[in-house]
């Protein structure tokens, strides 16, 4: 019996492939309650082949956008560099652009329907856990539970972690702020695009996330984000993350980006909701294993969310330890896969910090914060796409022969 602390995308995805495998398995959530919360995240080609795997894709198209092109853009609106996506670029699988509540929604049905009865355990929070040379004994808000190995995907704050590495350094913040918000909203061209403007003061992310109310509205996800502060500023307290937005300190932001095809100002003031974040990650841990203890998606790599490898990162841990734990003994499981995943997690988390594929916007600003007449003359195309390109390549998702970028 595996241990899962964490119900979430990494954790569900997890034990649908620990089932699929014939490897029984039991998760642990904290929340009380599951529900569909949060807001638009991307989930790239490899990631999606693993879920195609467990057979999730019908239940993906439903309710996701399989993205297009991908376009960065100054705070003019002019064209930076522009790449098609998915199964546009030459993947096997699409990349989607979905709700993350959604997403979740699509695993913990699956899990429901396919897990035997008691297999999915909501206010169940680690306390704590003991391991011996045959086992480990995990204690849970409703008391002991004993498995072959524990499995801590229980996030950002993880409590796991934070029994693994009492010495951790914690949550790390450089500044930055994001404010986020989705809603029905017409569909901006073949609604299948997902745009990332601006300049070296303020960024807006923009993607469709599901269908709208009508043919032409999508489910639109956008999310700006500014440096607020100095990186040496405490990030904001854990209870005021995902706080209700004040429009007076995301519209001047917003006001910035002068794009001739979107009003921005009027989609912020339409949104029901908008949310306020610190941009955070945590520093890579020297090891994520203790025996037959080990962790997963978040609670061992949380990064900056540029480049939509969050999810997808998450999803490729899962894959690597399923397939690990049904071939080896599960100290030796886990210890092969800290060894695979953990550097590769780890570069991910350190090209997030500069930016990742998102640099191409600073780049082009700092040498024409004015616009320019021909992208050519700011930059060299290949510099363009050495950056975007090679973010690929680290993260695990390049095409040997990309199709028509510019």
């Amino acid at each position: 019996m595996i241990l899962i602390a964490g119900g979430g995308v990494g954790g569900l995805t997890l034990a649908l492939m620990l089932h699929q495998r014939g490897i029984p398995c039991t998760v642990f959530e904290a929340a009380e309650e599951v529900r569909e919360l949060g807001v638009g995240i991307n989930t790239l080609p490899h990631g999606i082949a693993e879920l195609a795997a467990l057979g999730l894709l019908p239940a993906l198209d439903a309710v996701a956008i399989r993205t297009r092109e991908l376009r960065y853009l100054n705070h003019l609106g002019q064209t930076l560099w522009s790449e098609p996506r998915g199964l546009h670029a030459g993947h096997p699988m699409p990349q989607f652009s979905i709700h993350r509540g959604r997403l979740h929604g699509v695993l913990w049905r699956a899990a429901a329907e396919r897990l035997p009865q008691g297999a999915l355990r909501t206010g169940e929070r680690l306390l704590g856990f003991t391991q011996d040379a045959e086992g480990v004994t995990a204690q849970f808000t409703s008391g002991p539970q004993r498995g072959t190995a524990l499995i801590g995907a229980d996030g950002i704050h993880s409590a796991l972690r934070a029994l693994l590495h009492p010495q951790d350094g914690g949550i790390r913040w450089q500044g930055i702020q994001m404010w986020r918000g989705a809603l029905d909203w017409p569909a901006f061209e073949t609604g299948d695009v997902m745009l990332i403007a601006g300049d070296l003061k303020a960024k807006l992310v923009f993607y469709p996330i599901g269908p709208g109310s009508t043919p032409g509205h999508r489910l639109t996800n956008w999310v700006i984000y500014a440096r607020v502060a100095s990186g040496e500023t405490p990030p904001p307290r854990r209870e005021d993350w995902s706080r209700r937005g004040r429009l007076k300190d995301v519209l001047p932001l917003a006001r910035r980006l002068k794009l001739p095809f979107l009003d921005l100002e009027a989609l912020i003031r339409a949104s029901p909701a908008r949310l306020e974040y610190p941009m955070c990650d945590r520093d890579p841990l020297p090891w994520w294993t203790q025996g037959r203890v080990t962790l997963l998606g978040d609670a061992a790599h949380p990064m900056y969310p540029v480049g939509s490898n969050g999810a997808s990162q998450a999803i490729l841990d899962a894959r690597c330890l399923a397939d690990l734990l049904a071939s080896q003994p599960a100290p030796a499981a886990l210890a092969a896969y800290e060894a695979d995943r953990l550097p590769k997690t780890a570069a991910i988390v350190a090209s997030n910090r500069k930016g990742g594929p998102e640099r191409v916007v600073d780049v082009v600003c700092e040498r024409a914060p004015r616009g320019f007449t021909r992208i050519e003359d700011v930059i060299p195309m290949e510099d363009l796409a050495a950056i975007a390109r090679g973010y690929a390549q680290t993260a695990g998702f390049a095409v040997t022969s990309p199709m028509g970028s510019r």
